[in-house]
């Protein structure tokens, strides 16, 4: 099996790129950053509910998962 795009060589040169630009563009607009933190902050909720909604054993289709019904 071939590894992810993002474990090659030009994967990791390009996160290392990307890492460095934001770094620049962050220091460079730190005003905006954090007048825009409370958004962010608000905004993480609702995505985290999104992403990681099935972590905690919530199953949508009757029955919660690991449980079994006997008849």
């Amino acid at each position: 099996m071939r590894p992810s795009w993002w474990r090659t060589p030009v994967g990791i040169a390009v996160l290392g790129f990307v890492l460095v630009a934001a770094f620049y563009v962050v220091r460079e607009h730190w005003g905006h950053v954090l007048g825009a933190l409370p958004y962010l902050l608000l905004l993480a909720c609702p995505l985290m509910h999104l992403f990681m909604h099935g972590g905690h054993g919530h199953s949508h289709g009757g029955r919660a998962s690991g449980s079994s019904r006997e008849s």
